[in-house]
């Protein structure tokens, strides 16, 4: 699939609360939900597909309710190489519009995402070194999103252990804006 970049969309949170409403049918099993990817950090340019990180309060009761999940239009993945997570997507005809990243509360993913998300939020000098790590690795693959992915991945993990040590210094993570 091609990389496609696009600059920051003040519509992407509105977009986000949208989808995550439409969550709601998940009922008591739903713990919280975050908005997390590139579309979630103001000013940072992202692929245009909205990131979502509903935290369950058990994954096998999530499992139970997978209908619920598929009649809102997502494809069910499982957890896609990821122990613990249900993978869902949301596409339209050629294109991607959303991704949900479920995880049991407490899973060590659910720390790690909103570290990273409220890092580059908190340090704009980070979100823009990631805008150009995203560029370089957009420029080197623009027709893989898989290789695109890869490249990035070592920049990705240097930042998540900033972010963590940034939070464990008592810096705010997910008390900051959803």
């Amino acid at each position: 699939m091609p990389v496609v970049l696009a600059d920051y969309d003040p519509a992407w949170p509105a977009i986000a609360a949208g989808l995550a409403a439409r969550l709601e049918v998940l009922g008591s099993v739903l713990a919280t939900l975050h908005h997390i990817g590139s579309t979630s950090v103001p000013g940072l340019v992202a692929k245009p597909i909205i990131d979502l990180m509903p935290v369950v309060t058990d994954v096998d009761a999530l499992d139970q309710l997978r209908s619920r999940v598929e009649s809102l239009g997502f494809e069910w993945h499982g957890e896609l190489g990821i122990a613990g997570r249900r993978y869902c997507t949301l596409d339209d005809i050629g294109h991607r519009r959303a991704q949900l990243h479920f995880f049991a509360a407490g899973a060590p993913n659910v720390e790690r995402h909103l570290a990273f998300r409220d890092y580059l939020r908190a340090h704009p000098e980070a979100a823009r070194d990631y805008a150009r790590e995203k560029r370089r690795a957009r420029d080197l693959h623009p027709n893989d999103s898989h290789a695109y992915g890869d490249e990035k991945a070592a920049w990705i993990e240097e930042a998540e252990k900033r972010a963590l040590l940034w939070v464990s210094e008592g810096r705010p993570s997910h008390r900051l804006a959803s």
